[in-house]
């Protein structure tokens, strides 16, 4: 007896970046934290804007009667009409707040998602690599996940996913900027997904919808921009969250926008106000909803991360690494010298460097490595990699 053997299976499927936090726990206990170098996490390490911490104050300070209640479970109507005019303005789609709701994080708000569209047995096309968790949210409400390559570049492989769509298709997920890669899915392949989403559904007489997961849409590159999901593609439902931008993943908020046009709108939309509620989120934190209305626009210093992703991939250039430089969020993926992601990552340990192995994404044969860290650990990282390298080709020869 114990815990569901569902959940033994889950735990040991989902361990990779969990083991590498505990294994970085035992290595900066016995050389010291500053001779660690520690990837392994997507964890925002910039304060959160000046702005968050006036605001914050402002409202904490507040003593007004109700302030702490329950709301309406989609969350506060005037903070979900200040969320609709930027989506707006991002998506080049005229949004309404009640086309929105306010969640618990992205995370949740993906679990709302999909408590509200699938029946048991239906598929969710995940792209490969994919954030690992994706797998388990389809399984909370009884889908199944279909799993697909992505493109040699981690672009969008338009035949592999139609080659993967079926009558039991309900939805496909994207992410970007991905994670784990750091690439944008670009306008045009986001236009031939929607074609063939849309060419699916009327041979198999339903709604495939796309569920972008968007919670690295500000942190991008080189003036590289986030093509609209919804401008693509009429069927389609953003999650997003302050994780990223505000450097807030602590706090968990978020929020589920749908297209205005989306099939069954009004169906859809008391679904997943419904789903909010018994999932046992209930509402998005009410101290946070009010923050983040009084933050639209504000964001963290995306030129911190710019920096430190020219500098990661200056070091990998220079010890031999083949990898996509990222395009957005704060990862790079590089290809594991000589194949074997997870020996790789082993000697990567011995160098006290820590890195994910890319088989914990879905993408046996990479790394990732997360640079929301200080500068001076992605500096001191550099012997560690060129040993590294060196002493793979050595066993290789």
């Amino acid at each position: 007896m114990g815990i569901s053997d569902k959940m033994k299976d889950f735990a040991s499927r989902s361990s990779w970046i969990r083991r590498m936090f505990e294994e970085g726990a035992v290595l900066k206990a016995r050389y010291g934290a500053e001779n660690v170098c520690d990837f392994s996490l997507g964890n925002p390490d910039l304060s959160p804007p000046p702005d968050f911490f006036k605001v914050l104050k402002e409202i904490a300070s507040e003593e007004k009667i109700g302030a702490h209640s329950y709301m309406p479970n989609a969350g506060y109507p005037e903070i979900r009409g200040e969320m609709a005019r930027r989506i707006s303005l991002e998506q080049g789609v005229e949004l309404t707040g009640q086309d929105l709701l306010m969640t618990c994080g992205a995370a949740g708000g993906l679990n709302v998602v999909l408590k509200s569209l699938l029946n048991p047995g239906e598929e969710v096309v995940l792209l490969a690599p994919y954030f690992v968790e994706y797998n388990f949210y389809v399984d909370n409400h009884g889908g199944i996940s279909r799993i697909v390559d992505t493109a040699v570049d981690f672009g969008l492989d338009l035949a592999a996913i139609e080659a993967g769509l079926n009558e039991r298709t309900k939805a496909i997920i994207v992410n970007s900027p991905n994670n784990p890669t750091g690439q944008i899915y670009s306008e045009e392949s986001l236009a031939g997904l929607a074609e063939l989403l849309n060419v699916a559904g009327k041979k198999y007489g339903t709604t495939i919808y796309i569920i972008s997961d968007e919670p690295y849409r500000k942190l991008t590159f080189d003036g590289n921009q986030v093509p609209s999901v919804m401008q693509a593609y009429r069927n389609s439902i953003v999650v997003s969250s302050f994780s990223k931008d505000l450097s807030l993943p602590g706090e968990r908020i978020g929020y589920i926008a749908v297209h205005p046009d989306i099939d069954l709108k009004n169906d859809l939309l008391g679904a997943l106000t419904l789903a909010n509620r018994i999932l046992g989120f209930v509402n998005a934190p009410a101290l946070m909803q009010r923050v983040v209305g009084r933050l639209q626009g504000v964001q963290v210093d995306t030129a911190v991360y710019t920096r430190r992703r020219d500098k990661f991939c200056q070091i990998l250039a220079d010890c031999g690494y083949e990898f996509e430089p990222p395009k957005g969020a704060f990862y790079i993926f590089p290809k594991a010298p000589g194949g074997d992601d997870v020996k790789f990552a082993a000697l990567l340990q011995e160098q006290k460097i820590l890195a994910v192995p890319g088989c914990g994404f879905g993408r046996p044969g990479y790394f990732r490595l997360a640079f929301c860290v200080n500068d001076s650990v992605i500096e001191r990282s550099a012997p560690g990699f060129k040993n590294a390298i060196r002493k793979m080709s050595d066993s290789l020869s």
